[in-house]
């Protein structure tokens, strides 16, 4: 291959590594919500990469359950830091958020977990664009 040329040829995503990705929010979710303080508060953060890598995916499944996992996990973490900021300094407050966040989401990921894996999960072909020459 020469320079500035390059490689045109459809690539295919198989649908094994899309339904993977689909379930990448999900597990991160569970993983958070097993461990509340130090991985929570990573996982607020990891998963905005996380998003961003799957919500354009190129099969469009993948970023619908990323999307719906995201407005499941924001919305309670939200609303558990609105109302964390009137808790005093006593860890107790905190680990009844948490427990009620976990009560909320766990069962919500696993239904998803399941749906993902119920649903039908096709190979996706990727066209690259062609890009522009100035010769």
């Amino acid at each position: 291959m020469k320079v500035g040329e390059t490689d045109n040829a459809p690539k295919i995503v198989s649908g094994a590594s899309a339904r993977r990705a689909a379930k990448w929010f999900n597990y991160g979710t569970l993983v958070a919500m097993a461990i509340p303080l130090p991985l929570a508060i990573f996982w607020t953060g990891m998963s905005m990469l996380v998003y961003a890598l799957n919500k354009h995916h190129p099969n469009p499944k993948v970023g619908y359950y990323t999307q719906w996992a995201a407005y499941r996990f924001y919305g309670v973490a939200g609303f558990a830091v609105a109302v964390a900021i009137f808790f005093p300094p006593k860890i107790i407050f905190y680990l009844v958020i948490w427990a009620i966040a976990a009560v909320i989401l766990v069962p919500w990921t696993f239904y998803d977990l399941h749906r993902i894996n119920k649903d039908t999960w096709e190979d996706t072909v990727v066209v690259p664009d062609v890009p522009f020459v100035d010769e």
